[in-house]
């Protein structure tokens, strides 16, 4: 998985000529793209395999079903 993050960060952030054209002047602009992209990739950007919801709406709407269920009782051993 870390593989295929990083070609397809590479390819949208780094080789992107569209968002190259920003002009970055060092390190720490450089350092500001990829916060705010590592903040989309994981928030906003939405997915066909999520149901074209955003990772954080899975990870919230997962979360409160959690808290839905009643707990299972402990089994004795």
């Amino acid at each position: 998985m870390a593989e295929a993050f990083n070609s397809l960060f590479k390819g949208e952030l780094i080789h992107n000529p569209v968002v190259r054209r920003r002009g970055w002047q060092s390190v720490r602009d450089v350092e500001i793209a990829v916060a705010e992209y590592i903040d989309w990739y994981n928030h906003r950007r939405v997915h066909g395999e999520l149901g074209q919801r955003t990772p954080a709406q899975t990870e919230a709407s997962h979360q409160a079903s959690r808290y839905d269920q009643p707990l299972e009782p402990a089994r004795a051993r």
